[in-house]
């Protein structure tokens, strides 16, 4: 009778086991988004021979670690300065804390898979009533007579050492598709950590330029105070020559006290971009000095690919991609809500009045049973949150799409904004040549006595707001082609992310 009940149970969990590999509810394609054949802005010449050689990518690579792309920039300092993002930005540290939490997570999930043994060893004494009088101390009966020994019989100890075993066989697959739909997840969050990686990168290259670019204006700055010192100096010798006014020195002082003011106030935006580096890097402010350098060269050629190139080079897009498949898992775990549930349960150990025969054949007791659970009435319960996660699907899939036509727009908005800028530079460039023809000739005018000290101040104003305009250009060109390199990934690829298998492993 014994063998003929083990053998139904066996058969039973045979069947559980082989039902196992359903699963209900949609399998996961991966949506269509908008990729158009071509840019609408066609980078320039240099850049497409920059684009054959794609990023250098950093050696050896850890599995995750994106191409070196502020290389191209070829300045040892900022490269020193962007090697600390990864390690010490404590926003990217957030975001690789919560990858690991999200890699706790797919091992809780998992876990669910396998059934749940526990143990629980107990000892217990008892005592029933006894025809005479006494009572129990330390496992001793005191009494009179008689009923002290009818006392004593009636005591009784029980040792227990039990092994309880429950599980519930994944019969339509919402386990499996919840241990799925958490790898989804954690993958996103390793592709955030990318993109938090990526931002912060391209931030501090970004406040590298523009501090650099509030040098070169510093240093412009300087040689023009200077220049006016001169006049000045050379207004005030006419002045006490009767040659000049006394508007034409107060006009001089004028232009270089404004200058002056000028100078000082951007050492407030030099230190502010300093800071915000010490930051990024992970540092307080009083720990960083960044020195002086001149902004003088034009932005590298970045390599752009082809638009559909793009959807797997941005970890952003990555990030959306894999919430969607983790949405959509969701939807098959609620549609598993429909099915019965099966609940595998059973009991096994050892009891004994003696401790010393407690593990033994003869003190062996096991009880083992399925328990088959269905919802027979809910109110529409389970169907509303299919329709539920239906909509966090197509939510999901919207979001994504919108984060594809974000990249665009990214991409398309820095090669026009490289594109234009050039152009503007350019006839900037021819601005200041001929300001500085002007303000040539009205100087030697003036010295003659044939031009007043207005025409004077008016080139050198001119001359001046070119310069800078220039100065200024060149700093947005930079941070343009530092933005466009974070649109296009950073040298990232989709193909970095981790696999399943390194999501469950423990490492």
């Amino acid at each position: 009778m014994l063998k003929r009940r083990s053998f139904s149970w066996i058969a039973f969990a045979g069947i559980a086991l082989a039902s196992a590999g359903c699963m209900v509810g949609p399998n996961y394609k991966r949506p269509s988004a908008p990729a158009p054949p071509a840019f609408k802005e066609q980078p320039p010449e240099n850049f497409k021979e920059a684009s054959a050689e794609g990023w250098k990518q950093s050696q050896p690579g850890d599995a995750y670690a994106k191409g070196k792309w502020w290389e191209v920039y070829n300045d040892p300092a900022l490269n020193a300065l962007e090697e600390q993002v990864g390690i010490s930005n404590q926003n990217v540290q957030q975001a690789e804390a919560l990858y690991r939490q999200a890699k706790g997570a797919v091992g809780v999930a998992h876990a669910a898979l396998f059934p749940v043994i526990t143990t629980a060893p107990s000892i217990s004494a008892s005592q029933s009533g006894g025809g005479g009088s006494g009572f129990v101390s330390n496992g001793n009966v005191v009494g009179n007579g008689a009923g002290a020994a009818s006392a004593s019989s009636a005591i009784r100890t029980s040792y227990v050492f039990p092994f309880d075993v429950s599980w519930a066989p994944d019969l339509w697959g919402n386990i499996r598709r919840g241990v799925t739909a958490n790898i989804n997840n954690a993958q996103a969050l390793a592709a955030d950590v990318e993109n938090a990686r990526l931002l912060y990168q391209a931030e501090l290259a970004q406040d590298y330029f523009g501090l650099h670019g509030i040098d070169a204006q510093v240093a412009l700055l300087a040689r023009t105070e200077a220049s006016y010192e001169e006049f000045l100096t050379l207004t005030r010798n006419r002045f006490a020559a009767g040659v000049a006014s006394g508007l034409d020195v107060s006009q001089a002082q004028t232009q270089l006290y404004d200058l002056q003011s000028q100078l000082i106030d951007l050492g407030v935006q030099r230190a502010a971009y300093e800071h915000a580096i010490a930051i990024l890097i992970g540092k307080p402010p009083a720990e960083l000095t960044i020195p002086t350098v001149e902004l003088r060269t034009p932005p590298p050629a970045v390599p752009v690919e082809l638009p559909s190139e793009l959807l797997e080079r941005r970890p952003d897009i990555a990030a959306a991609e894999r919430r969607v498949a983790a949405a959509n898992e969701q939807i098959g775990i609620a549609m598993a809500a429909f099915f019965p549930t099966l609940n595998l349960g059973g009991s096994a150990g050892f009891a004994s009045s003696s401790i010393g025969k407690l593990i033994s054949w003869p003190s062996r007791f096991w009880s083992v049973g399925p328990q088959l659970a269905e919802t027979l009435f809910d109110a529409g319960r389970r169907r509303s949150v299919v329709a539920e996660q239906r909509a966090a699907y197509d939510a999901s899939v919207a979001a994504y799409r919108q984060t594809v036509l974000t990249a665009f727009q990214q991409v398309e908005d820095n090669l026009a904004a490289l594109r234009i800028l050039e152009n503007e530079s350019a006839k900037v460039g021819e601005t200041i040549d001929a300001a500085g023809q002007t303000l040539r000739i009205s100087s030697v005018q003036y010295q003659a006595g044939t031009a007043d000290y207005l025409t004077v101040i008016t080139a050198q104003a001119s001359l001046l707001n070119a310069q800078r305009t220039a100065v200024a250009l060149l700093t947005r060109r930079d941070v343009a082609s530092v933005a466009l390199i974070e649109a296009l990934g950073g040298g990232w690829r989709a193909s970095e992310l981790p696999s399943a298998q390194q999501v469950r492993s423990k490492s």
